[in-house]
């Protein structure tokens, strides 16, 4: 039998304790934020998506929360997370 082997090599990780931690997840958080709350109320705003070669102009904080996502991996986690 002719067994193929498989290796995944993976970047160097990024931890972070305390302080650093909490103020990457605050700050992914406000980006999510910031761009919910221009859709809220009667004077709510639109927001433009771009997917893969289309642009959608959406008025739906669920739909936006859903499609960010942010470069930064803590922040990510913080947009996630609310």
């Amino acid at each position: 039998m002719n067994f193929r082997s498989l290796r995944v090599r993976a970047g160097p990780k990024r931890i972070s304790f305390d302080r650093e931690c909490r103020e990457g997840l605050r700050a992914g958080i406000d980006k999510l934020a910031d761009a919910i709350s221009l859709t809220l109320g009667p004077k709510g705003r639109n927001v433009i998506l771009s997917d893969a070669k289309t642009l959608k102009v959406i008025n739906d904080g669920v739909t936006i929360a859903r499609a960010i996502e942010l470069s930064d991996a803590i922040e990510n986690a913080g947009a996630m997370l609310s």
